[in-house]
C-alpha cells in the first residue's frame, strides 16, 4: 500500500528519478490524541479516496509543475535561460556557472539536479493523478476539462525534457500497486512523441475553449520540436490571439513564489538577465527598452559580490507575478514559422506580414512595424527567431529554439550559442554544451548509462 505524508512531499526516488506519489494533503477531521497514532502525519492511500481526495491531488500535482517550471530560483525557465542567451549567473556556485558556461558535468550538476527532480516529480505525480481522476470522477464537462488540463500540463512537462535535456531521459513511475518501475532511456524524438500523445488526450477531453487552446498550443510546440511545421500550424489555427494560460504564483510561501523574480530581481541574486551574451547572443536589452523585454539599469551587485551594475528585468516584479505558459501570440508565431517553410519570396513576405500584424495587435500600445521584408531564407530565419526570442522572453522557450536552429535550420552551435569569454567569469571561456545533462543520480536506474548523446 502507498502512503501520503501530510507535512511534506513523499516521493519514491532512485537517484534523480523521482516518482511522485501525491501532493501535500489537508485532512478533514483528526484524532484528539495524536500520540496514539503510530505515524500521525502519514495517511494510507485508501483514506483519501473519492472525488474530494483526487481534487486535492490535482491541485498538488499542478503546483508541483509550477514549482518545477516557473518556481524556485532554479526552475526550468531559469536554468534553460542560463544555458541559453537570456540569463547569466552571478553566483559563486560552480554548478550554476557550469551551466551558464556550457560546460556541465553529470557528476557536478548541483542546481540542475533539483530542476530535473522537480520535473520528474511533477510528471509522475500528474500521471498518478490522471489515473485516479478517471477512476472516480463523473464524465461531466467540468470534470473532463480538468482532466484535459492535467493531460496538458503533463504534456508540457514531458516536452520540457525534450527541449531542455540531452537524449536519454527515462520516465520512471510508481504503478497502481505501488511498485517502482524503471523507465527506459528515450531519445529526444521519443520524448516529443510521448508528449504529443499526452496532448492528444488533452485535446480529446477538452470541452471548453480555453482548455482546447492550452492543449493545442502545447501540441503545436511539440510538433515544432519534431519539425512538423504544417501540422503545428494546423493545431493552433483556432487559437485566438487573445488566449493566455498563466501559472499563478503567490507571496504566501516561498514554494509559491515566482522563481524568475527570486532568481534575479533583487540585489544579491544568483542570476541576472543577459544581452549579446558571448558576442553572438541576441541583444535583448536595447534602449529604449522593447516593451516585450522590459528592463532598467541598476547599480545592483550579484551574489558573488563582484558582478556589478546588473540590469533588472521588469517582466516579473513581485513574488506573485503570473507566468504565461501558453498564449495566442505563440500560436501566431508558430503559424508564421510554418509559412516560412515554403522558402519562396512570397512565403517570406507572408511571414513578414504575419509578424508585423502581431506587433500591431499582440500588445498595447502597438510595436512599430519592421520596415523591410527579408529577401533571403537565412535572414528570414534570423528575423523569425529574434521575434520569437522577444515575444517569448523568459518563458522557457529559448533553449528549445536555439537547439532547433541547429537541428532544423542547419546552423552551427558556435553561431547560435554563446562563445568566447564569459562576461561574469574573467579568464573563462564557454564550452560546447547545447543541452542540459541528465544528473548522475539517474544512474541508479539500471537501464540508464548516461546521455545517449549530447546532440541538439
Amino acid at each position: 500500500m502507498r502512503f501520503f505524508h501530510t507535512t511534506r512531499r513523499i516521493t519514491r526516488a532512485v537517484g534523480a528519478v523521482t516518482a511522485a506519489v501525491t501532493a501535500a494533503l489537508t485532512v478533514a477531521g483528526c484524532s484528539s490524541d495524536l500520540l496514539s497514532v503510530p505515524t500521525p502525519n502519514v495517511i494510507a492511500e485508501d483514506a483519501i479516496g473519492g472525488t474530494l481526495g483526487v481534487t486535492t491531488l490535482r491541485h498538488g500535482t499542478v503546483m508541483d509543475f509550477i514549482v518545477a517550471y516557473s518556481g524556485t530560483q532554479d526552475g526550468f525557465a531559469v536554468v534553460t535561460g542560463n544555458l541559453g542567451d537570456e540569463i547569466q549567473t552571478t553566483d559563486n556556485f560552480a554548478d550554476r556557472f557550469g551551466t551558464d558556461g556550457r560546460s556541465s558535468d553529470e557528476l557536478f550538476s548541483g542546481a540542475v539536479i533539483a530542476t530535473y527532480r522537480q520535473l520528474q516529480l511533477a510528471r509522475s505525480g500528474l500521471s498518478s493523478t490522471i489515473e485516479k481522476w478517471i477512476a472516480v470522477k463523473p464524465a461531466t464537462g467540468a470534470a473532463k476539462d480538468s482532466l484535459s488540463e492535467l493531460y496538458a500540463i503533463r504534456g508540457f512537462t514531458e516536452a520540457a525534457f525534450g527541449e531542455g535535456y540531452c537524449s536519454g531521459v527515462p520516465f520512471s513511475n510508481v504503478s497502481v500497486t505501488g511498485e517502482f518501475q524503471y523507465g527506459n532511456p528515450l531519445t529526444t524524438a521519443q520524448i516529443f512523441g510521448r508528449a504529443s500523445s499526452t496532448l492528444d488526450s488533452a485535446l480529446a477531453n477538452a470541452t471548453g475553449a480555453n482548455y482546447r487552446s492550452l492543449a493545442a498550443v502545447g501540441k503545436a510546440r511539440v510538433l515544432l520540436g519534431l519539425g512538423q511545421f504544417a501540422q503545428a500550424a494546423a493545431a493552433v489555427s483556432a487559437v485566438p490571439t487573445t488566449f493566455r494560460h498563466t501559472l499563478n504564483h503567490s507571496i504566501a510561501t516561498t514554494r509559491q513564489n515566482n522563481g524568475l523574480w527570486a532568481a534575479m530581481y533583487n540585489a544579491g541574486s544568483r542570476y541576472t538577465i543577459g544581452t549579446a551574451e558571448g558576442t553572438n547572443g541576441i541583444d535583448y536589452l536595447v534602449t529604449p527598452a522593447d516593451p516585450r523585454v522590459p528592463w532598467v539599469p541598476t547599480t545592483n551587485t550579484g551574489f558573488d559580490g563582484t558582478s556589478g551594475n546588473l540590469p533588472r528585468q521588469l517582466k516579473y516584479t513581485s513574488q506573485s507575478a503570473p507566468f504565461v505558459l501558453a498564449d495566442g501570440i505563440e500560436a501566431r508565431l508558430i503559424e508564421a514559422e510554418a509559412r516560412l517553410q515554403g522558402a519562396t519570396q512570397a512565403d517570406r513576405d507572408a511571414m513578414f506580414a504575419q509578424l508585423n500584424t502581431l506587433r500591431a495587435t499582440g500588445t498595447t500600445p502597438a510595436i512599430a512595424a519592421m520596415p523591410t521584408s527579408p529577401t533571403t531564407q537565412s535572414s528570414a530565419v534570423d528575423m523569425l527567431f529574434k521575434e520569437r526570442a522577444y515575444w517569448l522572453w523568459l518563458t522557457g522557450h529559448r533553449l528549445g529554439d536555439m537547439r532547433r536552429l541547429i537541428r532544423q535550420y542547419g546552423r552551427t552551435a558556435a553561431t547560435v550559442f554563446p562563445v568566447g569569454n564569459i562576461r561574469y567569469r574573467p579568464g573563462q571561456t564557454y564550452g560546447t554544451d547545447v543541452n542540459l545533462v541528465i544528473p548522475f543520480n539517474e544512474r541508479n536506474n539500471p537501464k540508464f548509462t548516461g546521455c545517449l548523446d549530447r546532440n541538439p
